[in-house]
Parts: C-alpha cells; sequence; structure tokens
C-alpha cells in the first residue's frame, strides 16, 4: 500500500466514530467445524479510537493434525506450527488484545466468532461477546453486493487480492472493504458501531451454534420441535430437555449458555 492510500485509510478509521476500539480478525483452521476444528493462525487489526492500529498476527499449535485438505486451502502444515504455541498458552495474550473490543470479520459471525468461543471455553476461559457489536463485513456486503471476499475487494477498494486465504491479507482486506463500504454507502452510518452491528445481526441469537435466540425479548430455542418457544416454558414441562443438551454433542458455548439462562430463571424463581 502505497503512502496516499495508507493515509487515506487512517484518515477514515478516524472518523469511524469508535467509542471502544474494534478488532477486525481472520482465522485459519483445520476445517469448517468450529466445534470440531481447530485454529492453526489468527491474524488482528485492533483500531483504537484515534484511529491507531496494532496488528497481530500468531500461528497456533491446533493439537490435531492439519487436513491436507485444510492446508491447501491455507497453506499451513503440520510442520509449520508444531514448535507454535497452543491456544491454551496463546489465549492469556489474546483475551488482553481483544479487551474491550468489539469484533469485526467477514462471515465472522457464522464461524470466526464461534470457532473463537469454543477454544477459550475448552482451555477454561471466560469470554463473553454478550456486551459487544459483532460487525459482519460479509453481511455488510450481502445486503448491499453479494459477492465473495475477492469481489469485494475488487468493487470496493478498486484492487485485486494478493495471498487470499493467508489469514492477515484477508485480514488486511477486510479491514480496508469495511471502510470503502463506509465511504461509498450514505446510509451507512461510520460513527455508530451498534448500527453496523444490527446491520450484521438479522436476529438477536444468544450463542454461537444458533440453537439459543431472542424473540421479543425472551430467551427461546431455535432448532427442533421446540423451536420459537421460550426456554423457561420448555424447561417447566420438559426438565429432561436441559439434561439431554448438557449431554448431548451441542457447542460448548450454547450449553454454557443455557446454563446461564436457566441460572437466571432459578434465580428469579421462575424455575426450581
Amino acid at each position: 500500500m502505497g503512502l496516499d492510500q495508507l493515509n487515506l485509510f487512517n484518515g477514515a478509521a478516524k472518523k469511524l466514530g469508535l467509542t471502544r476500539p474494534l478488532a477486525i480478525f481472520d482465522i485459519e483452521s483445520t476445517g469448517v467445524d468450529f466445534v470440531k476444528d481447530r485454529i492453526v493462525e489468527i491474524s488482528i487489526i485492533k483500531v483504537n479510537p484515534d484511529g491507531t492500529e496494532t496488528v497481530r498476527t500468531q500461528r497456533i499449535n491446533p493439537e490435531m493434525p492439519i487436513p491436507y485438505e485444510a492446508s491447501k486451502i491455507h497453506g499451513i502444515y503440520d510442520e509449520d506450527v508444531v514448535t507454535e504455541p497452543t491456544f491454551k498458552e496463546f489465549a492469556p495474550e489474546l483475551l488482553e488484545l481483544l479487551e474491550p473490543c468489539d469484533l469485526a470479520g467477514f462471515n465472522s459471525n457464522k464461524f470466526d466468532v464461534p470457532l473463537l468461543l469454543e477454544e477459550f471455553i475448552r482451555v477454561g476461559y471466560n469470554y463473553s461477546i454478550d456486551d459487544r457489536n459483532l460487525i459482519d463485513i460479509f453481511k455488510i456486503y450481502l445486503h448491499y453486493e453479494k459477492r465473495t471476499l475477492e469481489a469485494a475487494y475488487q468493487f470496493y477498494c478498486n484492487k485485486t487480492l494478493e495471498n487470499a486465504h493467508s489469514a492477515e491479507a484477508d485480514t488486511r482486506a477486510t479491514y480496508e472493504v469495511l471502510l470503502g463500504q463506509l465511504q461509498k454507502y450514505s446510509d451507512l452510518k461510520s460513527d455508530d458501531m451498534n448500527a453496523l452491528h444490527q446491520l450484521s445481526n438479522e436476529e438477536r441469537i444468544i450463542d454461537s451454534g444458533r440453537r439459543l435466540i431472542y424473540l421479543d425479548g425472551q430467551a427461546c430455542f431455535n432448532f427442533g420441535k421446540y423451536k420459537g418457544r421460550t426456554i423457561a416454558d420448555v424447561l417447566k414441562t420438559d426438565a429432561g430437555y436441559y439434561s439431554w443438551m448438557m449431554q448431548g454433542d451441542f457447542a460448548l458455548h450454547t450449553k454454557q449458555k443455557l446454563k446461564e439462562i436457566k441460572q437466571q430463571l432459578q434465580k428469579e424463581g421462575i424455575l426450581k
């Protein structure tokens, strides 16, 4: 990136109207199942309210073989991560870097955020997204253009994305696309992260597995035979459903949020 262009984006970043830092991030992994797969690389651009940036890219030892099909996509093989820290070892530094940030990524609400939550829970760290804005650049993009990251980069930045599926290259491209979107669409407010959060999240999903959802302000199930029914009502009439979910093959974050909701209902006297 040339100096003039860098200054342009730095100037635009200062106009984001951030009240707290925004962490734009991308993850490369062993696969596409956020319950079972692991992170092999994460890259973060932390944009501060004053427009300054901190960039951090870290490869992770996933403690499992990286399937060849995944390695062909992101170019990271077992031998590349054998001496890298595990997620448990890197977690304290990552937590510090992500506090108190809102999160942004490309299709991040469907994969990157859920995988990140699973990794933190798996190693015993509490990382909550309850009070964070989640800005999904892909959702905003689909709202206006319906394309891929490479096409978005070409459309908004008039450049060809080099080294696609490299975490840092994808993260940088995602950041530039966000700034390009804010410049292009006059109705997209650049000084309101909450508005971007609302556009990125068409539903108020409670958990990473999208099994729990808020409907009319009440926590409800979002799947199966009880879809659309409140959790309070279901647990009153079918107490065994809670045990079935807690013992089942659901995301750790889903179980954590269900447990929190049950405890809150008990605290309020709604459940015994």
